[in-house]
């Protein structure tokens, strides 16, 4: 072949070619838009997971629907300024926060701190936490505190010494309390007390001289026919009815039982570790008489504390810690009778758990809350949220309430024994505006009681929708 004949069939080839040996695509590659693309990044201490630790970052977000979806969440701390022991926890309508302070009070009484103006505040040092317990009530073993949810009365319960037990109320955020007759109890030994109030009760037959029923349970260290002992109040704790058993005629085989909590149809909870796993305790008269329901045979528990919560629906939320030292999670949407499959509610990289507490909002809206570790041997408070607990496939949204460098407990087994403020249990309440609230000890702090919160996140009340931001506290308001 000539020398023309080969220019002319390389000519011919060249522009077939052309697309295979072309400059590479410089087109612009546009990424798809994702539930999780917030107005600023994911802070590090917030998870978006399923159960069993599985991020949800990058999921096919099939189950993103209705209240199931992802809204920007933070959390923070705000310390009360003194030190705190076993902290439990009330909110009035007025916005007011206030926590028990073992032995800090008036002439050495246990201090009722009240906390206001930390939502409106612009500037970090504008809260304000000022004690208003009474002055006169002894300081007692351990304080109790309730806000009755029907009524806004702020309750007080308190143990003297093992000697006799009290209960105190203010109609008025603490501003005067009426200190009512001592509880009518036999059986003085106890621990691990606990007050709750409930509307109504289904089953009670007689005269209610108050809006609500006051019911108290002690745990008398005594098993089988003592064990548990409770007593009903049906005038607002003026008087009280007697101590009966705490605890079903049948049953009573294990441990202290948790705390106390009504629900709006009338019907009162607490928890139990019992002999077959988790079990709930219900009474539908006003605390006279109780009756047991499982809630898992699967998980069994690693400490005594059993922790329920009831929506505004009534359905039962149950929280507790399993034999592996994970969080698992349960409703019942029957008085307790049956119960969902237990979830393990732990955000990824959570290795440890311990001090379980919950609390619920509007149906299905739920926050849970307990302190973990994260491998490094600090511990952390943790809430999780879930906007839609009865989905197939929940999102939970997790915050620890405290930074990295600003650990809760740097105690290698603290989440698994007494520990420091925590004694034996923390609380978690949720407000009207539907924002969470977590009562801890910042223990590397002299134990000083904070209330963990969200800075922004998700309501739990009312129509889903971002809570009103709120200044971030944190470290910066130990001092």
């Amino acid at each position: 072949m000539d020398r023309l004949h080969v220019i002319f069939v390389v000519l011919l080839v060249t522009p077939s070619l052309s697309g295979c040996i072309g400059p590479e695509d410089n087109r612009i590659k546009i990424e798809e838009p994702t539930p999780f693309d917030f107005a600023v990044p994911i802070p590090g201490t917030t998870f978006y997971h399923y159960a069993n630790s599985m991020s949800a970052l990058n999921a096919t977000f099939d189950d993103f629907t209705g209240t199931n979806v992802p809204l920007f969440a933070k959390g923070t701390y705000y310390s009360m300024g003194i030190t705190t022991f076993e902290p439990t926890l009330g909110v009035t309508s007025s916005g007011a926060l206030y926590m028990t302070a073992w032995n800090q009070g008036q002439n050495g009484a246990t201090a009722i701190v009240k906390c206001t103006g930390i939502r409106e505040m612009t500037n970090i040092s504008e809260y304000l936490c000022e004690d208003v317990g009474p002055p006169t009530v002894p300081n007692s073993n351990d304080p109790y505190l309730y806000v009755d949810l029907w009524t806004d009365r702020l309750m007080k319960f308190d143990m003297h010494a093992l000697a006799g037990m009290t209960v105190e109320y203010s109609d008025n955020d603490g501003g005067t309390w009426q200190t009512s007759a001592p509880t009518s109890g036999v059986y003085t030994p106890q621990d691990h007390q606990t007050i709750a109030s409930v509307p109504s009760p289904p089953d009670w037959v007689g005269p209610l001289l108050y809006d609500t029923v006051w019911v108290y349970c002690i745990n008398t260290g005594a098993q089988g026919p003592i064990g548990s002992q409770c007593e009903s109040s049906f005038d607002g704790g003026d008087t009280w009815d007697g101590q009966v058993p705490g605890h079903p005629a049948s049953s009573q085989c294990a441990g202290l039982t948790g705390h106390l909590v009504g629900a709006n149809d009338g019907y009162i909870y607490r928890g139990n570790p019992s002999c077959g796993g988790p079990a709930a305790y219900r009474s539908s008269d006003g605390g006279r008489t109780w009756t047991e329901h499982t809630i898992s045979t699967i998980t069994g528990t690693a400490t005594h504390e059993i922790s329920l919560a009831t929506d505004e629906e009534s359905n039962v939320h149950a929280f507790w810690i399993g034999e592996d030292k994970l969080p698992y999670y349960s409703y019942s949407m029957d008085n307790a009778n049956t119960w969902s499959e237990a979830l393990m509610g732990a955000p990824p990289g959570v290795t440890g758990t311990g001090f379980p507490t919950v609390a619920a909002g509007a149906a299905g809206r739920v926050v849970v809350g307990y302190i973990g570790q994260s491998g490094n041997g600090s511990w952390n408070g943790y809430m999780s949220l879930m906007t839609d607990a009865f989905n197939v496939n929940p999102l939970i949204t997790t915050v620890a309430v405290n930074a990295p460098d600003d650990p809760l407990d740097i105690t290698e087994d603290c989440g698994y024994r007494r520990c420091g403020g925590f004694g034996d249990f923390i609380d978690l309440v949720i407000d009207l505006d539907g924002r969470p609230w977590i009562a801890l000890a910042n223990n590397p702090a002299n134990e000083v009681g904070i209330f963990g919160t969200l800075s922004e996140g998700p309501t739990l009340r009312g129509d889903l929708q971002p809570l009103i931001p709120i200044l971030e506290g944190g470290s910066v308001t130990l001092s």
